[in-house]
């Protein structure tokens, strides 16, 4: 019997603060620019993307594009959309 098997979305599961946080700090921790850039996109994506881009100030298109995997979104942009899912940037030591 061949296996079914879904598709499975990550946003779906970033329904509080608390979550989106975790995921982030976990793709924080791994240090992959790229899986960093994905998951700010993810969480945007659960937090709904007209209102980030409202929040932000940046269209939602340019919002997908920057945050997508192939992306590469300027440093305010991280800021910005950090901003609108109610986190700040923090440093610790390593």
């Amino acid at each position: 019997m061949a296996l079914k098997t879904t598709h499975w979305d990550a946003a779906e599961i970033l329904t509080t603060p608390e979550r989106v946080a975790a995921y982030l700090e976990e793709a924080f921790n791994d240090g992959d620019p790229a899986l960093i850039t994905y998951s700010l996109g993810v969480a945007a994506r659960a937090k709904g993307m007209s209102g980030m881009a409202r929040k932000t100030g940046i269209s939602r298109q340019t919002l997908y594009k920057a945050l997508s995997n192939e992306g590469n979104p300027e440093f305010v942009t991280v800021l910005k959309v950090l901003d609108a899912l109610g986190l700040k940037l923090k440093a610790t030591p390593a």
